[in-house]
């Protein structure tokens, strides 16, 4: 018998494999890799939310988690994934450089907000108002992680690709079975395939989808992420993703004329140098309604657990997340009132 049973290899169900294996227990993985939210994510960090100049819920907690967590796996696959580079917001007016200011007096801001703006011209963007610099922000490498810790995973015979059969799960007192795997708990961390988990598909996880873009512009000298209504950020070789879009109607992985135009418009706002399009996709984030991930222990079967609602801050949020559930699972530690399901519990 085994410990833990998770199904989907995204950013959740990396977060909790490496949280299980850290702790000795033994894991299995399923993806059919029919979600891609994950593997096409800009995969950015910021512990400020910029447009409403507030802070991400728990910032500093996480972003010490996430530091631990992809040094560990960095060294453990012998890969970057980290990237530690500055995110400027551009300023288009006197008034925003003011709101700025107000903003880094904030207490809960004024560790990330600096105060002294960046004059320094980047050649491709128009800047007569300058940049203000958020600290402790960075990208993630998602698709290249994906990719390596499927890997590792193949390597230890711990990864199985394949659709998951939801009709062949029996829930026993003492384990969950499965085909012809036994294990003491089984993880659903499958994004916004949870529509499909008869489990958890009561629950209100409504789907986000975000489209992005290669682009490749040889005039822009660009080494910082530049984020305004888009974000831009550099990859090497002239390279740069840009993204991403909002649309909470459709709910499919495929790339949108409509997506595309409000792209390249957005672009166009941000950049005085021509741009190609290399590559243009889709996917779509497991967002909840009320921006919190949604996690715990299934009502009835409580060997059946969920982690899934990261939305669009998987990267900075998902090995928090993985923690908070193991350690519930394992030791009985309360799940913050705000991430647990039991918020959707009909009272």
């Amino acid at each position: 018998m085994i410990d833990y049973l998770i199904i989907g290899s995204g950013l959740a169900g990396i977060a909790f494999a490496e949280k299980a294996l850290e702790n000795n227990k033994s894991i299995y993985v399923i993806d059919a890799n029919l979600q891609n939210s994950s593997r096409i994510a800009g995969g950015l960090y910021n512990p400020v939310i910029l447009k409403r100049f507030s802070s991400v819920w728990q910032a500093n907690e996480q972003l010490v988690l996430l530091d631990e967590f992809y040094d560990k796996i960095e060294k453990k696959l012998n890969c970057q994934f980290n990237f530690r580079i500055p995110i400027l917001r551009k300023f288009y007016s006197i008034e925003e450089q003011n709101n700025w200011f107000i903003a880094s007096d904030k207490k809960d801001l004024a560790p990330y907000l600096s105060t002294k703006l960046i004059s320094k011209k980047i050649a491709g963007i128009d800047s007569p108002h300058d940049y203000g610099e958020v600290n402790h922000t960075g990208y993630v490498d998602v698709a290249l992680l994906i990719e390596k810790y499927k890997e590792f995973l193949v390597i230890n015979n711990q990864y199985l690709e394949e659709g998951f059969d939801y009709s062949l799960v029996i829930p026993r007192e003492d384990c969950i079975e499965y085909k012809n795997i036994k294990a003491k708990h089984i993880i659903f961390a499958e994004g916004f395939g949870m529509h499909s988990n008869p489990y958890f598909n009561h629950l209100p996880l409504d789907g986000t989808k975000g489209e992005l873009f290669v682009i490749k512009a040889p005039l822009l000298d660009l080494n910082v992420i530049v984020n305004t209504s888009v974000f831009i950020l550099p990859l090497g070789n002239h390279m740069f993703k840009v993204g991403a879009t909002y649309n909470w109607q459709d709910k499919t992985n495929t790339p949108t004329e409509e997506g595309k135009q409000e792209l390249i418009d957005r672009i166009k706002e941000i950049l005085n140098c021509d741009f190609e399009i290399v590559s243009h996709f889709a996917g779509v984030r497991p967002t909840v309604k009320d921006r919190k991930p949604i996690i715990g222990t299934h009502q009835e079967y409580n060997r059946i657990h969920l982690l899934n609602g990261l939305g669009t801050r998987g990267v900075m949020i998902a090995p928090d997340m993985a923690k908070a559930l193991f350690e519930n699972i394992e030791f009985n530690t309360p799940l913050d009132k705000v991430i647990d399901i039991k918020r959707f519990d009909k009272k």
